[in-house]
Protein backbone atom coordinates (compact mmCIF):
# COMPACT_ATOMS: atom_id res chain seq x y z
CA UNK A 1 0.00 0.00 0.00
CA UNK A 2 1.78 3.37 -1.17
CA UNK A 3 1.14 6.58 0.80
CA UNK A 4 -0.58 9.46 -0.46
CA UNK A 5 0.71 13.01 0.48
CA UNK A 6 -0.94 15.70 2.56
CA UNK A 7 -3.23 17.62 0.52
CA UNK A 8 -1.57 20.38 1.73
CA UNK A 9 1.96 19.43 0.52
CA UNK A 10 2.97 20.71 -2.56
CA UNK A 11 0.95 23.70 -2.47
CA UNK A 12 2.13 27.54 -2.35
CA UNK A 13 0.61 28.75 0.64
CA UNK A 14 1.52 32.59 -0.05
CA UNK A 15 -0.25 32.57 -2.99
CA UNK A 16 2.67 34.47 -4.97
CA UNK A 17 2.96 36.27 -2.42
CA UNK A 18 6.78 37.98 -1.99
CA UNK A 19 8.38 38.84 0.87
CA UNK A 20 6.38 42.79 0.41
CA UNK A 21 2.83 41.02 1.22
CA UNK A 22 4.11 39.18 4.34
CA UNK A 23 5.67 42.32 5.87
CA UNK A 24 2.35 44.41 5.19
CA UNK A 25 0.27 41.81 6.95
CA UNK A 26 0.55 41.57 10.64
CA UNK A 27 1.28 38.81 12.89
CA UNK A 28 -0.74 36.59 15.27
CA UNK A 29 1.81 37.85 17.89
CA UNK A 30 1.38 41.71 16.59
CA UNK A 31 -2.37 41.61 16.48
CA UNK A 32 -2.38 40.52 19.90
CA UNK A 33 -0.28 43.18 20.85
CA UNK A 34 -2.19 45.96 19.53
CA UNK A 35 -5.33 44.20 21.78
CA UNK A 36 -3.22 44.43 24.77
CA UNK A 37 -2.45 47.96 24.08
CA UNK A 38 -5.99 48.87 22.57
CA UNK A 39 -6.84 46.57 26.07
CA UNK A 40 -4.63 49.23 28.24
CA UNK A 41 -6.14 52.70 26.95
CA UNK A 42 -9.60 51.28 27.84
CA UNK A 43 -8.30 50.34 31.56
CA UNK A 44 -6.80 54.11 31.70
CA UNK A 45 -10.30 56.17 30.14
CA UNK A 46 -11.88 53.31 33.34
CA UNK A 47 -9.80 54.95 35.73
CA UNK A 48 -10.26 58.60 35.08
CA UNK A 49 -12.59 60.54 37.34
CA UNK A 50 -16.39 60.46 35.74
CA UNK A 51 -15.84 64.07 35.30
CA UNK A 52 -13.11 63.52 32.95
CA UNK A 53 -14.26 60.70 31.22
CA UNK A 54 -17.94 62.72 30.83
CA UNK A 55 -15.61 65.69 28.78
CA UNK A 56 -14.27 62.72 26.11
CA UNK A 57 -16.19 62.21 23.03
CA UNK A 58 -16.62 58.09 23.25
CA UNK A 59 -18.82 56.20 21.24
CA UNK A 60 -21.69 55.23 22.79
CA UNK A 61 -20.88 51.52 23.40
CA UNK A 62 -17.55 52.32 24.67
CA UNK A 63 -18.62 54.88 27.35
CA UNK A 64 -21.19 51.85 28.31
CA UNK A 65 -18.88 49.08 28.79
CA UNK A 66 -16.62 51.63 30.43
CA UNK A 67 -19.56 51.72 32.72
CA UNK A 68 -20.24 48.71 33.31
CA UNK A 69 -16.58 47.58 34.00
CA UNK A 70 -16.16 50.58 36.70
CA UNK A 71 -19.89 48.67 38.21
CA UNK A 72 -18.28 45.26 37.97
CA UNK A 73 -16.75 43.74 41.30
CA UNK A 74 -15.42 40.35 40.78
CA UNK A 75 -12.02 39.75 38.98
CA UNK A 76 -13.26 37.67 36.81
CA UNK A 77 -15.82 39.92 35.46
CA UNK A 78 -14.19 42.39 35.38
CA UNK A 79 -11.23 40.92 33.44
CA UNK A 80 -13.71 39.68 30.78
CA UNK A 81 -15.59 42.95 30.68
CA UNK A 82 -12.12 44.60 30.10
CA UNK A 83 -11.58 42.33 27.12
CA UNK A 84 -15.21 43.88 25.81
CA UNK A 85 -13.38 47.06 26.32
CA UNK A 86 -10.69 46.78 24.33
CA UNK A 87 -12.57 45.09 21.54
CA UNK A 88 -14.44 47.94 21.24
CA UNK A 89 -11.09 50.21 21.73
CA UNK A 90 -9.90 48.40 18.84
CA UNK A 91 -12.45 50.19 16.51
CA UNK A 92 -12.79 53.25 17.59
CA UNK A 93 -10.00 56.11 16.97
CA UNK A 94 -6.66 55.04 19.26
CA UNK A 95 -5.18 58.58 18.06
CA UNK A 96 -8.12 60.94 19.08
CA UNK A 97 -8.82 58.97 22.57
CA UNK A 98 -4.76 59.28 23.64
CA UNK A 99 -4.91 62.61 22.90
CA UNK A 100 -8.04 63.48 24.66
CA UNK A 101 -6.51 61.24 28.04
CA UNK A 102 -3.12 62.70 27.66
CA UNK A 103 -5.31 66.56 27.93
CA UNK A 104 -7.31 65.03 30.70
CA UNK A 105 -4.21 63.98 32.91
CA UNK A 106 -2.20 67.00 32.16
CA UNK A 107 -5.21 68.88 33.10
CA UNK A 108 -5.04 67.39 36.81
CA UNK A 109 -0.94 67.70 36.58
CA UNK A 110 -1.87 71.66 36.15
CA UNK A 111 -4.01 72.03 38.90
CA UNK A 112 -1.66 70.18 40.98
CA UNK A 113 0.80 72.34 39.86
CA UNK A 114 -1.29 75.37 41.25
CA UNK A 115 -2.26 73.87 44.02
CA UNK A 116 1.74 73.32 44.87
CA UNK A 117 2.53 77.56 43.48
CA UNK A 118 -0.46 78.40 45.60
CA UNK A 119 1.08 76.47 48.81
CA UNK A 120 4.48 77.69 48.12
CA UNK A 121 3.65 81.21 47.92
CA UNK A 122 1.94 80.80 51.10
CA UNK A 123 5.26 79.76 52.94
CA UNK A 124 6.85 82.55 51.61
CA UNK A 125 4.44 85.28 52.68
CA UNK A 126 4.18 83.32 55.92
CA UNK A 127 7.75 83.50 56.05
CA UNK A 128 9.14 87.52 54.97
CA UNK A 129 7.93 90.92 54.49
CA UNK A 130 9.68 90.74 51.28
CA UNK A 131 7.70 88.24 49.44
CA UNK A 132 4.67 90.46 49.65
CA UNK A 133 6.03 92.66 47.66
CA UNK A 134 7.04 90.49 45.02
CA UNK A 135 3.30 89.04 45.06
CA UNK A 136 2.30 92.79 44.74
CA UNK A 137 4.86 93.31 42.19
CA UNK A 138 3.90 90.24 40.24
CA UNK A 139 0.34 90.32 40.77
CA UNK A 140 -0.31 94.21 40.75
CA UNK A 141 -3.91 93.83 40.46
CA UNK A 142 -4.54 92.04 44.04
CA UNK A 143 -5.84 94.10 46.79
CA UNK A 144 -2.35 94.75 49.05
CA UNK A 145 -4.19 95.65 52.20
CA UNK A 146 -6.32 92.96 52.70
CA UNK A 147 -3.07 90.83 51.34
CA UNK A 148 -1.13 92.40 54.62
CA UNK A 149 -4.29 91.83 56.78
CA UNK A 150 -4.57 88.12 55.93
CA UNK A 151 -1.05 87.49 55.82
CA UNK A 152 -0.69 89.03 59.51
CA UNK A 153 -3.68 87.30 61.02
CA UNK A 154 -2.21 84.05 59.37
CA UNK A 155 0.93 84.57 61.45
CA UNK A 156 -0.73 85.63 64.82
CA UNK A 157 -2.48 82.71 64.09
CA UNK A 158 0.23 80.30 62.85
CA UNK A 159 2.16 80.60 65.68
CA UNK A 160 -0.11 79.39 68.18
CA UNK A 161 -1.02 75.98 66.78
CA UNK A 162 0.73 73.04 67.47
CA UNK A 163 1.27 70.25 65.06
CA UNK A 164 -1.57 67.82 64.58
CA UNK A 165 -4.02 70.60 65.19
CA UNK A 166 -6.50 71.68 62.24
CA UNK A 167 -5.40 74.54 60.20
CA UNK A 168 -6.35 78.01 61.53
CA UNK A 169 -9.23 79.59 59.54
CA UNK A 170 -7.22 82.83 58.56
CA UNK A 171 -4.20 80.33 56.93
CA UNK A 172 -7.36 79.11 54.42
CA UNK A 173 -8.45 82.49 53.74
CA UNK A 174 -4.84 83.43 52.78
CA UNK A 175 -4.74 80.37 50.96
CA UNK A 176 -8.85 80.87 49.32
CA UNK A 177 -6.88 84.41 48.82
CA UNK A 178 -3.98 83.45 46.44
CA UNK A 179 -5.04 80.53 44.81
CA UNK A 180 -7.07 82.16 41.95
CA UNK A 181 -4.68 84.68 40.81
CA UNK A 182 -1.97 81.29 40.35
CA UNK A 183 -4.90 79.57 38.16
CA UNK A 184 -6.05 83.22 36.52
CA UNK A 185 -2.96 83.54 33.56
Amino acid sequence: MSRRAAPHRGLDLHDGDDDDGQAARPSKTGRKREAQAAQELGLELASLPPDRLAAIALPEALREAIDAYRRTKSHEGRRRQLQYVGKLMRSADEAALREALAAATLGSARATLALHEAERWRAELLADDAALVRWLQANPDSDGEQLRRLVQAARRDAAGVAAGVRQPPSLRALYRFIRPRIEAP
